[in-house]
């Protein structure tokens, strides 16, 4: 019995952790400097092209770097999302 009690406090403590991180990460990729330094990052690998001759390991870094992002992003959106929908209920 007292065992479940513990277990179910660890498990708070850690949604809370959970919860704090993840609400800073989304609050800050909305916001106008992640954008900023999203284009940033673009125009310096578009620049950045004729100098590494816009070799395989050039669009390598855009796209391993994007798909990364994006992978990280769903589980942030679906995150909010569930978040939304529980307000809502």
């Amino acid at each position: 019995m007292e065992f479940s009690l513990i277990r179910n406090k660890m498990k708070k403590k850690q949604e809370s952790k959970f919860e704090t991180i993840a609400n800073a990460i989304t609050s800050w990729t909305g916001s106008s400097y992640a954008f900023g330094m999203a284009v940033g990052v673009i125009l310096i690998w578009g620049i950045s092209g004729p100098i590494f001759k816009f070799s395989d390991t050039w669009q390598l870094v855009i796209n391993t770097g994007t798909t990364i992002i994006t992978f990280l992003m769903v589980f942030l959106i679906q995150k909010a999302q569930n978040k939304d929908g529980k307000a809502y209920s």
